[in-house]
């Protein structure tokens, strides 16, 4: 990395505007107690906008000043990100030239003899006028419709030496170019117009929500309402749960395995796993969980684990199965899985009904052995303390 020093002209003082010292003070505020220094990077960058475009020596002190942090920090901060100009730039337009390789093999390097002979032979010099600038600089992300600039916030694609001229003179009359590609391409489609993907309804926003009708009339038996994820925050939808009249509420209809499927689709299992096992819920709440789950038909396609109310004696521990930690201990006792034998007597379509609840779950059980395991715990079988640490859950 080239060594960036500071410009050897620098104005005697800096002061934030009252406007820019009231923004700065609410991006300190969102920093906790002694994180403040933080906020640093974009303090910097509004000190450099305030200052016409660079940063001067004062500026960086001060921003140190409000943080609370030694000038070397500061210093060490502004020197190494590019973003922050330490030298003065053009009043009008500071032109960064891409002269990455995709820009380079596009033409960037005409764009350069285009700056050299515009603005100044050497980067981060000022035209006669002190109105323009320039550097070439790293990728700037628009590789697809390279090559192109960037001057302040706003990138110029699919340039010409052509088209930089005029961007230049955009800006010197004080009438810039509307940025964006100087081609007419949308976005990084192809220079010709897009291949695939043709039609407009897909990505204008046309058919937004026609999904959701087709999954309604698509949905398996036993989904006996399509609650709209969007849905889920309404009174209505918290009132339909509490009541257990809706079928993402415990009360609800229990829905087989293909349908449970179709419902994480909709957002109701996740909502129902919170519900379980990730958010707190009272106990009122839980225990009425815990009954209607019990409630739950087994058989026909809509087999419920053995779920207790609590543990019949001493609740056994769950931790000694492999894979299981203490967090997710407490999520199964949650749930009203409190014993080994709960586990060894899982059938597939018990599996596939407690995989729904658990987001990330699948297939976990099946390859950590929970059943097995199980089964063996139930029968008086412990793992040898040997085998060390177990992970946590």
């Amino acid at each position: 990395m080239a060594v960036r020093r500071l410009h050897p002209d620098q104005p005697e003082q800096f002061a934030f505007t009252v406007e820019n010292t009231a923004w700065a003070k609410g991006v300190i505020a969102k920093y906790p107690e002694g994180k403040q220094a933080s906020a640093i990077i974009p303090l910097l960058w509004r000190a450099q906008e305030q200052s016409g475009g660079w940063l001067p020596e004062p500026a960086i002190r001060s921003v140190c000043d409000m943080l609370g942090m030694a000038y070397i920090r500061g210093l060490e901060i502004a020197t190494f990100y590019t973003m922050f100009q330490l030298s003065p730039v053009g009043s009008k337009a500071h032109v960064q030239v891409c002269g990455t390789t995709p820009c380079m093999l596009n033409g960037a390097r005409a764009l350069v003899d285009v700056c050299k002979r515009r603005i100044a032979e050497e980067q981060h010099q000022l035209s006669p006028d002190g109105t323009l600038s320039w550097e070439e600089v790293e990728c700037i992300g628009n590789c697809a419709n390279a090559p192109v600039v960037q001057i302040y916030k706003d990138t110029y694609e699919d340039l010409t030496p052509a088209t930089l001229e005029a961007i230049i003179d955009g800006y010197e009359a004080g009438k810039p170019l509307k940025p964006g590609s100087q081609i007419g391409r949308r976005a990084s489609c192809p220079a010709g117009g897009p291949t695939t993907l043709t039609d407009a309804s897909l990505y204008d926003g046309s058919v937004m929500g026609a999904w959701r009708q087709r999954f309604a009339e698509s949905a398996p038996a036993g989904v006996v309402e399509v609650v709209q994820p969007s849905a889920l925050a309404s009174p209505a939808h918290k009132a339909a749960v509490a009541e257990g009249t809706s079928p993402s509420s415990p009360g609800g209809t229990a829905p087989n395995p293909a349908a449970l499927a179709a419902l994480a689709n909709a957002g109701l299992v996740k909502e129902l796993n919170a519900r379980g096992g990730g958010a707190p819920l009272s106990s009122d709440a839980l225990e009425k969980m815990k009954s209607e789950y019990a409630k739950r038909p087994s058989g026909g396609g809509a087999s419920t684990p053995e779920l207790l109310k609590e543990p019949r004696g001493k609740g056994d521990d769950l931790g000694l199965i492999w894979g299981v930690g203490d967090v997710l201990a407490r999520r199964l006792n949650d749930m009203g899985i409190w014993h080994f034998e709960q586990i060894a007597k899982w059938t597939p379509a018990d599996v596939a009904w407690f995989e729904a609840q658990m987001d990330g779950f699948k297939g976990r059980i099946a390859r950590d052995k929970w059943i097995e395991q199980c089964q063996k715990l139930a029968a008086g079988w412990r793992p040898d303390s040997a085998v060390g640490e177990r992970p946590k859950g």
